[in-house]
Formats: structure tokens, sequence, C-alpha cells
């Protein structure tokens, strides 16, 4: 392609809402345009990068026993509905009516589509089964920012395993780990799997792909020592020693006038340190009012709480908390309430413990948790800390870094086929439902997500791999018959070669061309003037700085070959 005749408005200035590099470079390179918030534009640079993206996804999933299909985005209610998302993920969803008052949804995933596809199959001898698709979803993000990296809507790869048993689902649960690790590696992508929560997908195991990024949203602990990486929303870790001071009797309570935060408690002095507190947090679980209680110095991880019980989590308003225990937030304890009471591990056994009384001014010290709470629930459910000790090998510490959620796999089991009717006769006979997983990528966010690790001062640096172009040739003074027709031979037989290839033929200044080609991020540069071609030579340039050679224009194009290939 001619760079004259190819739609690639690059801008001088970045977008003045962009934060991310990312968002900067891929607008500024002319890959994307915003339409509305969340929402982008391909354009023809940004369209030929998603293409190869989708292109190492469907090389990776065909490598395993993929079969590709196109999926609805539209889908009726009803099957939503019957799997009980239609109201589980209220607030992203997009609802509506159409002429006939039929109730619909824009898809924000396929589970449901494919659990009613497999509905189709009637015999264990079917299966196993591996279907995929590339589809636009919607997603109606409450912020949608960072350009890709967190849009409403997007292009997703979605799999779906099918097996008659756990034992098949493990097969291909393992078969999609590896070809993740593929797919990101062919992208330029250093990832790192960690454990993970399920959320709304339901299921058991849960594994997502990261990318370290300072742009990232997500933070993931990792150990030091063995190799141990869990999302926050699922790490655990050990618990430090805490020695009590002796306390004889029942709970006393003292007076914290205007007192309202842990901070505000440990001023007071030695005997109400923030690990010596007890935090109490009020929430609704489902329909029940209920009592967390937390080490004053820990803090609530929501998504573990969500996790581990039924229905609808939310935390109790401010009125709620004040009609149901007297007292205000900030001044709440869970001694002997009549309330259900969810208590984070750390808490067994301790003693000589400050919390709210439930009376505003007024805390309770000399608690012994176990004496005094009425613990119905022991719950993992508090966010581990930098520097604390790895559970999982004793000797280790975990360090938490910022990453990019660039992949998605899941063990769904039985909860959509169960749903949906989706079962085999099994080798009895009997209807059996059939065992699913779930697997995503998302196209834009790993095109993010490359950008993101791979960038400098100057723009973007794409692995070839992904690349627009491999190679860009840069005509010095294109007007010059020597330099065109020597540009024109290049670019044919490159082409020839199977390399794309970029001829910048425009009537620019050298330091516009090189600084949109720098921008654009195209792996290598040929430069060709009227000065080299005169001596017969052409300037090669890296975009990464690993070249930097002057080459024989009759050598250029084998050079080329071999460096990129």
């Amino acid at each position: 392609m001619r760079w004259s005749r190819t739609f690639i408005p690059t801008l001088r200035d970045d977008p003045a809402d962009a934060v991310a590099a990312s968002h900067r470079l891929l607008v500024r390179g002319g890959f994307i345009r915003q339409l509305m918030a969340g929402s982008y534009s391909m354009l023809p640079l940004g369209m030929r990068v998603a293409t190869k993206v989708s292109d190492i996804i469907r090389e990776e999933m065909n490598a395993i026993g993929g079969q590709e299909f196109l999926a609805p985005v539209v889908h009726p209610a009803e099957l939503w509905k019957k799997t009980g998302r239609w109201d589980d993920v209220e607030g992203i969803m997009v609802k509506f009516e159409d002429r006939r008052g039929a109730d619909l949804v824009l898809a924000l995933t396929h589970e449901e589509v494919f659990a009613h596809l497999a509905s189709e199959l009637n015999s264990y001898r079917e299966l196993p089964q591996l279907w995929y698709h590339l589809q636009t979803k919607f997603r109606d993000e409450a912020r949608p920012k960072s350009g890709l990296l967190r849009v409403r809507e997007f292009i997703m790869k979605d799999s779906y395993s099918l097996d008659v048993g756990p034992e098949g689902l493990d097969v291909q649960f393992e078969a999609h780990r590896g070809a993740y690790d593929r797919i990101f590696a062919r992208l330029g992508l250093d990832s790192i799997q960690v454990e993970a929560s399920s959320g709304n997908m339901g299921g058991s195991d849960s594994v997502e792909f990261v990318v370290r990024s300072g742009a990232g949203e997500d933070r993931v602990a990792l150990c030091d020592s063995c190799g141990y990486a869990a999302n926050l929303e699922r790490a655990v870790s050990a618990p430090d020693d805490v020695s009590d001071d002796p306390w004889e009797g029942p709970p006393e309570s003292f007076p914290t006038p205007g007192v309202r935060t842990i901070a505000a408690l440990t001023a007071m002095g030695r005997f109400t340190a923030a690990r010596r507190q007890i935090k109490t947090l009020a929430y609704y679980v489902g329909e029940e009012f209920t009592l967390l209680v937390l080490r004053g110095d820990h803090d609530l991880e929501v998504q573990k709480l969500v996790d581990a019980v039924p229905g609808v989590v939310r935390p109790a308003t401010a009125e709620e908390i004040v009609d149901r225990l007297g007292a205000h937030p900030g001044s709440l304890g869970a001694v002997g309430v009549d309330y259900p009471v969810i208590a984070d591990p750390v808490l067994r056994g301790r003693s000589n413990m400050v919390t709210g009384a439930n009376e505003d001014d007024v805390h309770l010290r000399g608690v012994d948790v176990e004496r005094d709470v009425p613990v119905g629930r022991w719950l993992d459910m508090r966010s581990v800390r930098e520097g604390e000790a790895c559970r999982s090998c004793q000797s280790g510490s975990l360090s938490l870094s910022r990453v990019i959620e660039v992949g998605h796999i899941f063990k769904l089991g039985l909860k959509y086929s169960d749903a949906l009717g989706a079962s085999v006769l099994d080798e009895t006979g009997r209807p059996t439902p059939i065992v699913m997983g779930s697997y995503g990528i998302g196209v834009g966010r790993s095109m993010a997500a490359v950008v993101e690790v791979s960038h400098d001062s100057k723009g973007i640096i794409w692995p070839v791999s992904v690349a627009p172009f491999a190679v860009v040739i840069t005509l010095l003074r294109p007007d010059n018959p020597a330099v065109g027709q020597a540009g024109e031979s290049l670019y044919r037989d490159l082409t020839d070669a199977g390399i794309e290839v970029l001829l910048d033929n425009r009537n620019e200044r050298p330091g516009v061309k090189f600084a949109d080609a720098e921008l654009v991020g195209i792996p290598y540069r040929l430069t060709v003037g009227p000065r080299g071609i005169r001596a017969g030579e052409a300037e090669l340039v890296a975009r990464d700085g690993s070249v930097a050679e002057t080459v024989p224009v009759d050598q250029a194009v084998a050079r080329l070959v071999g460096l990129v290939s």
C-alpha cells in the first residue's frame, strides 16, 4: 500500500482525555477514533492489527480442535432468565424491547447461547466438542476509560468446551491454558497466570492471564519464592502473629466521643492499636442483615464474600444500620448481636480486643472473639497486603503488581447446561448434563496491552507478528525519478517475497515522515534518497533500535526477509 492513498490520520498532540499510553498512541497513530464514551471505530491500521490478533487466536484455537461459529449479538431475554443472570448482572446489561414487546438483551457474553446450541447434542459419543467465535459484545460500563482497555463495545473470542464429565473438562481447560500461553507469546506479551474469581460467570476454577503494566486496573499478588500468583479478589496470605495482653472478665465499655474511624480510635492510646481492633461492617447477604468482622488494620475484599455466599451482596445504608443496631457506622460491633456474623479467620483465638458497642461515642475493650462474638461462619475475606507472608510456601513474601487482564478461562461445570437443558445420553442410556468450560480473550484489549508494554517517547513499537506493516519504505524526494523507481522496485520485490510493505511516497519533509513512521510503530524502516541511490545504498533501521545500518539496495530485500522471518 502507498501512504499517500491510505487513511492514516496521525496527530501531533495527545488527545486531551487520554492518560494510558495505549490510548494516547492508538489515537495519535491513526489506529482508532472514539465515537462515544467506551466505543471506538477501528481505522485501517487498527483493523490490520486487530485482524492479525484474531488470526493468531484462530490458529491456536483450531490447533486444539476448535470449530468456529458466529452467534448473534441480540439475545432473547428468556435464555438469560433461565440461567438467573437476567437480574444478576443488572447495571451493565443493556435490555430493550422489540416492536412486538419481547424482551431482548445485547450480548455481554455468550454462555447462554452456546448452551442452547449444545442442547442439540444427543449422545456422549458426540463429545467432546470445542466451539468458539469472535463477536461483538456490549457492556454498559459505568466509567469507560483508557481507550481500548476499558470499553463498552468490543470484540472478544469466546470458546466453550463441552464434555461428558469433569475429567474431560480438565483436559480441555489445560489445552486452553497452553493455547493461551502460545497466543500471548506470539503477541509479544509476557503473560502471567493467576488464580481468579469466577464472578457472575459461576463455576469452579478460574485462571486469569495478565500482563504487568502501570496502566492496569487489576492488582495481583505474586510470591517471590514459590511462584504463587492470584488476583487480589482471590489472593490469600499467612496471617502475622499478634500477642494479646491478658484481660480478666467480660468486655468493658469506655467513652470515645466523636470517634468514627479505626485511625481515630488508634490515636487514643496503645491498647487501641489497629491490629487489636475489630472492624465491623454491615452488609445485606441476600435478604439477611449480616455483620462482617475483620481485624482493624485489614480491608474487606468484597469479591471473596460474593464468591462464598448465596444471593446478592450489598452494603447496608446508614439508615438501615441505625434502624437495626441503634448506632451509626464507626460505632458498630458484633458482641452479643442476634444477626448473622461472618468473621475473618485471623480473629480466631484473639482476646482483649476493642470494638464498637453499637452505641455512638462508646466502644468495648476486653473482647474475646470466640467467647463474645456469635460467629456463624469463618471466611477469609480480607485483602492481602504488600510484603505479607505467602501461605502457599510459608517462606516467601507477596508483592503486589498492577496488571492488565488479557485472558480468562473458567470451569463452568453444569450451571448453564442444567438451566438450558443441554444434556446427552450416557453409556447407560441415561440423560446427563453436559459439563462446560468458557474461555475468553479480548481482541482490542490485547492490542492495547501490546502497546502498553512496547512503546517509547516516539510512539508504538509493534512486534512483527501484529504490526500493521512489517516494513515502511520512506522515500526522500519521491519526485526524483531515480528515487521513485528504486522505491517502486523495492516495494514490488518485498511484496513478492510475502512481506507487508507500506510505501511512504508522500510529498512531506523527511522529519515528518520519520516521526510518523516512529509513531505508527512499523518494525523496519528502509529509507531511500537521492544521495543513497547514487551510492547504491539505503538506510535500514529497526523501530526497537536493534538495527541501524546501511545496506546495498540490491541486498535490501534479502536482508529484510531475513529480519522479518
